[in-house]
This record gives structure tokens, sequence and C-alpha cells, in this order.
């Protein structure tokens, strides 16, 4: 039996932990630590009882109460702590010797129920340390069982595995297909974030523009993050933020995914963990982390909140948005951000010189000079001035080639028909190889079954890119852009920027010549 160590001065610290991975452990429950560690010090002693409840014991920093005993230590309030077992303490061993080292310096000694040994011989903390490097050692192996439990649960669910906003549903414990878990459901900012989707799908209004209008109108866009139990784990500085908006504005969570949602995630190549019959514009969307870094999509069992041609809108709309700088160098040309080297693909920035007489010459300097792979030259041949007069003008001219094709009768364009013949010639190519599988042999059939999965992956690329063209042929609206663009000179630079930042994806500039090739996101 062990013998009980009687304190002699200062008020013992009794400590007790219990993580999330201990849920079914009923011996480490918090009022079974409690009830062993006061019988252990005796009820006449006088003791404090520090408790983290639902704590990992990975390390010690984010554990509260136990920062708290740490600090009493230090101003001399207790001179020895009480645990059930060293683990409880810490099950990392280097944190555990740095908070021991301080704590014997403190004159703070820490005795486990458990572990029959005494730490003041070196056979004593030999025995401690090998202790705790099992224990370090079971964490990481509960860690990465968690893990896979998780993946495990997100590829073969649809349930709602929590830590994302949820902004717009409220997760409910449901039973589906014979399983417990967390499922959305909508809750009363559901309306505001289809408000919210609505609003942004428009060219000109902004994420700045939407949160304006939720304050001026008093609505209220609190957003809640829960844990994988559905349990809250508090707000967001209760209210949304740009940042937060527009990750909102981005999460397919929302979506009634239909066969275009499918074809879009295919197009970011995603691992797609459900059949494209599972797309049937009903359902919202979960994409989860995989373990190689790439992410899979898994059809959730919740309802999205907008529709698909809503939701895939707004994401060409993000794609082609280019942040502003909010510094002075936007000064120098509205073009900032928006040109690269056609060499090298490194940014081009705008620099300028003071001349005699405040002359101000502005010219291009080529980022990819000063890395260490370095590119052709630091300056163009091309000038500032003349790129800006360039780029102008071939906004100018495309926005008329827009509104020439807003008039005329909606016709298919020659790429559109040149890849619509394309498909219907795979097609009769995949037609032709299936006939031919009947009567083939292992080698041919085995060579017909490749070629067969080429097409269908070539004819998938093909849909991709004219869903691609269809969705953004319906998605322009030239008149917020085309009546800035006829008051060009009437703008401020910022405004100037905003606008080509709205019709370019990028610009690339060439160190041989004068050439400029511009790249239109509209």
């Amino acid at each position: 039996m062990k013998k009980k160590v009687t304190n002699t001065s200062g008020v013992t610290a009794i400590y007790v932990r219990r993580s999330v991975a201990d849920r079914d452990n009923n011996s480490l429950s918090i009022e079974s630590q409690k009830e062993d560690c006061i019988k252990y010090v005796g009820e006449d002693c006088v003791y404090r009882l520090y408790c983290d409840n639902g704590f990992s014991g990975k390390d010690t920093e984010h554990r509260p109460a136990f920062q708290q005993m740490m600090q009493d230590a230090r101003d001399g309030l207790i001179s020895r702590i009480v645990v059930k077992k060293y683990d409880r303490f810490s099950r990392n061993l280097r944190d555990y010797l740095n908070v021991s080292e301080e704590l014997d310096k403190l004159g703070v000694s820490v005795y486990s129920l458990s572990e029959p040994f005494n730490t003041s011989t070196k056979e004593g903390r030999m025995m401690r340390n090998n202790l705790l490097n099992f224990a370090e050692f079971e964490r990481e192996t509960i860690a990465a069982r968690v893990a896979d439990a998780y993946d495990t649960r997100g590829r073969e669910t649809g349930f709602y595995q929590g830590g994302n906003m949820n902004f717009g549903y409220a997760p409910e414990r449901m039973t589906v297909n014979g399983k417990n878990g967390s499922v959305l459901v909508p809750s009363e900012q559901a309306d505001a974030l289809r408000l919210a989707y609505q609003m942004y799908a428009e060219p000109s209004t902004s994420l700045r523009d939407i949160i304006k209008y939720f304050r001026e109108h008093g609505d209220e866009v609190n957003y809640i993050r829960t844990d994988r139990y559905g349990g809250k784990k508090g707000e967001h500085n209760g209210k949304l933020n740009i940042s937060s908006l527009s990750s909102i504005l981005a999460n397919p969570l929302y979506v009634r995914a239909d066969k275009d949602v499918y074809a879009f995630f295919q197009s970011k190549g995603y691992e797609i963990i459900d059949d494209i019959s599972a797309y049937d514009g009903i359902h919202g969307v979960f994409i989860h982390d995989n373990a190689d870094g790439g992410k899979y999509v898994k059809v959730g069992y919740h309802e999205g909140l907008v529709s698909s041609e809503l939701w895939l809108t707004v994401q060409d709309k993000k794609s082609r948005n280019v942040t502003v700088p909010k510094n002075s160098k936007v000064a120098n040309s509205w073009l900032v951000g928006l040109v690269k080297c056609a060499h090298c693909g490194y940014s081009v920035t705008f620099d300028r010189q003071f001349r005699k007489n405040n002359r101000v010459h502005r010219y291009l300097v080529d980022y990819g000079w000063i890395t260490t792979k370095g590119c052709l030259a630091r300056s163009f041949k091309l000038h500032a001035p003349e790129l800006e007069e360039a780029v102008l003008q071939a906004m100018r001219d495309h926005m008329e080639t827009l509104e020439i094709a807003k008039k005329q009768k909606e016709t298919p364009d020659a790429e559109t028909e040149a890849i619509e013949n394309e498909i219907i010639r795979i097609d009769g190519d995949i037609r032709s190889l299936m006939d031919r599988m009947a009567g083939a042999d292992d080698v041919v059939f085995a060579y017909i079954q490749q070629r067969i999965k080429e097409l269908h992956s070539k004819k998938s690329e093909l849909e991709r890119k004219m869903q691609t063209k269809a969705r953004k042929r319906k998605a322009v609206d030239t008149k917020p852009l085309a009546e800035p663009l006829a008051n060009w000179d009437t703008l401020t630079v910022q405004e100037q920027h905003e606008l080509a930042a709205a019709m370019i994806d990028v610009i690339y500039l060439n160190h041989e010549n004068k050439e400029i090739e511009i790249h239109f996101g509209i």
C-alpha cells in the first residue's frame, strides 16, 4: 500500500482532467478522479480543486484550470499537487518536464495515486519519464484513431462533422440509415443567407455592401461554431465580417447540388465520393480535407438553401474578383495587381521616379528579376502610360463586343459548335468500342476498356468547358460596367482599378517586344 504524504505547509492542489477521448472511461470521470484524490489526501486536508473538463492532455498551455494552478504555485498558494495519474497532468513528455522543472524550483511536489514510485530519486524519475513516454505514444495513437474515425464518418455518411461555420443552419441530432449524427436544418438566419447570395450575384454588389445592408437594416447576422457532436463552441464576435462572409459564399454547404455542381467539383480536381445520381438538386455538399492535403466532396443529408444556378454564378464572380490594394501603390496605376511577366509568371510592379520640374516618370518592373531564378530583364520596352492606354482601348472594344452579342439572338459560337461536334464524335467512338468488346479476348478487352475510359475522361473535360462557357454567358450583365467605362475620366484611380479587375483576369507582358496579352474574365 502506498504511504500517504502529509502536507506540512500551504494548500494541496487537486488536479483533475478529462478529455473527449476519455468519455467512455468511467474510471477517468471527473467525479471519480476527484473522489479518489480527496480520499487520498484526507477530508480534513485543506485543498483547492482545479478541473479541466473536455481538454486534451497534449499540452498544458490551452488548459485554463491548469494555468490557474501554475499561477497559484508561483504565488506560493499551494505546496503540492495531487493527481490520479501522471497522464492527467500531461501526456506530452517535453511539456511535462518543462512544467516539472518549474515546480521543482518553486518547491511544489507532484504526487500520483496510481504510479507507486518516488520521483525524488533518479530511479523514480526514470520510471516516471518512461511512463510519460508511453502516455505520449497513447495520445498520438488516440489522435490518429479519432482522425481516422472522423475521415471514415465523413466519407460514409452525410452527417455534419462540426467545426465549420454554419450560418443559416442549426445542427439537430437525427437517425439516418440506422446511424445517429448531426444533420443541419435551416435556422432563423436562412433568409439572410439567401439574401446575401442574391445580393452578391449582382455584378455591382460587393461584400462590404452586403455587410453594410445588414447593419443598416438591423438584421442579426451572428454565426455559430459547433463541435462534431453538435454542441455550441461559441459565437465569433457575434457578427459577420468581410472574411467570414466571403467564406460563407464560397461554401458548397448551401447549394442544392445538381449535375452542374458535380461538374464544377470535377473541374476543381476534388475527389468525389458519391455518384452523380446523388446530386439531386436538393441536398447540400460538404468538403473535407484528405490526409494527403487534397480535398474530397460528400453529399450531405441536409437540404441546400440556394439553387445551383445562383451558387455557381456567385463562384464565377468570386473567381474573377481581384483584391484591391489598400495602400499607396494603387496610386501608381489602376492596373496594379493585374499584370504579369509572360516569361516567368511573376507580377509586374509599377514604379515611378520624380524628375526635374516635378515631372513623374512611371515604368514597369519585373518582380521575377530579383528572385533566385531571375528573368530576362528588370524592365520592359513598354512604358506604363502606353500599357494603360492599350488596355483601356481593349476594355472598350471588349465591352462593345459584349453589347453586340447581347443584342443578337443567342446562337452557339464556333468554339461551342466545335466542342459539341467533338462530344458527338466521342460518343460514336465509345459505342463502336462497346460493340467490339463482346468478341474480344482478354488482351483486346483490356485495351478497349482503357480506351473507353480515356474517351469518357476527354468527354467529361469538354462538357465541363461547355458548362463554364454557358454559365459565364448567362452571368454577364454589361450595364454596371458599361456606364462607368463610358465615364472613365471621371473615376478615381481606385474606381478605375475595381472596374478593370471586374473585367480582366490577367495581363501578360513580353520582354522582347511590346506585345500585350489580355485575358478577360467576362
